[in-house]
């Protein structure tokens, strides 16, 4: 970006999503919000809605001043940084183009970023340049019970102070539409909703035609769930016991439903940031058996060799590098049962268990296999780079070329290229303006026709 408030001015005001060149972070969205309020006093607010475990405000801020509402909730997880740009970028089109506010009776509102302590923790690579073993050695996510947008507590024990702030913010609101942005490392662009929109799978199959966005047809993430296009698939409610015993984040519940006793829609917008053709690909796959076996094996067995390395060096790591093993252990804990869920015997005679494969949902699950065990390498490599003070150099040697293969396979073999960031903004504003249109009571535009000045 060529200012700090997270985009670029072209002429007249408007601003070019192609001129955004990198993420903002988590100061540069709270700036941009700071500069929208005193640019529009009258209809901009920004307020302090909770704090983070750090201490850190957690900011909302609100354009317009209709009776309904719109929440979008940026930074969902914390290597995920698109949604900031989004946020402002959504918010200077809503502050500029009545349409969306008093042409929609609609207030929009914005949580600025949920987990700003993760965000930050990724800075190492947020800014740039963008290289995906510069990614990985400089990741960070937290354990899944470390993520606020989770409910594993059923009676709300000690559910995190994001978690609690995004929950009053819901019941306050009670907003028609809830959007969560998310970032795909790998991949392509796919949109989950908690029930169907008119029209929403024809506007996100044309924002990725147009912007070159891959569009995921099969993610593992929704690998079970209904099909209401192509690259939209409908969340279904929270169920344990059944397949998605080893999909933890679907077998919980989730900020995601908690307004739907409201009539609350939620849409949750997946950009990527490295794209994948082949996820694209909704053709039949013509034997999954070798790939299945393939995948199962591969993920078992580097599964055991980053255990074993774990095993070496965790005694020391514990008390220096804590908030890197936790995550590392879930996914190394996590890893068996897919192996045994991906295993052709299992995955091809048990209908239930996958759907029918097509090229793209392989490719999905070759690259979900990959990136369980280069994020261990990434996370324990960045644990002992800055907990363990230069010992274990075999260690680190060991998982600094694992993360190189599996980055080169990415993009030697998988064909991952760099999505620009304006473009990943862009994707995720018309995804949201397009769920937007099918529910305002005045659908005053068609999404992505029209989008309106920047500011």
């Amino acid at each position: 970006m060529a200012s700090n408030r997270g985009g670029v001015d072209g002429p007249g005001g408007h601003r070019d999503h192609r001129l955004v060149d990198r993420y903002p972070s988590v100061d540069e969205v709270v700036a941009g919000a700071v500069d929208l309020t005193e640019r529009h006093p009258l209809g901009v607010r920004l307020r302090r809605v909770g704090t983070a475990r750090s201490g850190e405000p957690l900011w909302l801020l609100s354009v317009g001043r209709g009776s309904r509402n719109v929440l979008i909730v940026a930074g969902p997880h914390s290597n995920e940084p698109v949604g900031g740009g989004t946020v402002l970028s959504l918010a200077r089109r809503a502050a500029t183009d009545p349409r969306l506010c008093e042409g929609a009776d609609t207030t929009w509102n914005f949580l600025l970023c949920l987990d700003p302590d993760g965000a930050r923790l990724n800075k190492g690579w947020q800014s740039g340049p963008y290289r995906l073993t510069r990614y990985h050695r400089q990741f960070y996510r937290p354990g899944f019970a470390a993520q606020p947008e989770w409910l594993p507590e059923e009676s709300g024990t000690g559910r995190l102070p994001e978690t609690r702030a995004l929950l009053a913010v819901q019941d306050q609101l009670r907003p028609y539409l809830q959007c969560s942005l998310h970032g795909v490392d790998v991949g392509g662009g796919f949109v989950e909703v908690t029930r169907a929109l008119d029209g929403l799978p024809e506007q996100v199959a044309r924002a990725a035609r147009e912007l070159r966005v891959p569009l995921e047809v099969g993610p593992y993430d929704a690998l079970y769930w209904p099909t209401l296009g192509p690259g939209v698939f409908e969340i279904p409610p929270p169920k344990q016991g059944d397949q998605f015993a080893a999909i933890t984040e679907a077998a919980v519940q989730s900020t995601w439903f908690h307004p739907q006793p409201y009539g609350t829609v939620t849409a949750v917008v997946e950009a990527p940031m490295w794209g994948v053709d082949g996820v694209a690909d909704g053709t039949p796959h013509p034997d999954p058996r070798p790939e299945l076996l393939s995948i199962s094996d591969g993920l078992r067995a580097e599964a055991q060799r980053i255990e074993a390395l774990l095993d070496r060096v965790r005694p020391e790591l514990v008390a220096r590098a804590g908030q890197f093993l936790a995550p590392v252990e879930e996914y190394l804990a996590v890893s068996p049962a897919l192996a045994d869920a991906w295993h052709p015997d299992a995955a091809l005679s048990e209908p239930s268990r996958l759907p029918p494969l097509t090229r793209a949902h392989v490719m999905a699950l070759r690259i979900s296999a990959r990136r369980l065990m280069v994020r261990s390498s990434g996370l324990l490599h960045r644990a002992l780079t800055e907990g363990a003070a230069g010992r274990h150099l075999d260690v680190l040697a060991d998982l600094d070329a694992s993360i190189t293969r599996v980055c080169a396979v990415y993009e030697e073999e998988y064909g991952a290229h760099w999505i620009p960031v304006g473009d990943q903004v862009e994707f995720q504003s018309r995804v949201v303006l397009a769920a937007f249109s099918a529910l305002a009571p005045l659908r005053p535009f068609a999404a992505g026709a029209a989008p309106g000045p920047q500011g």
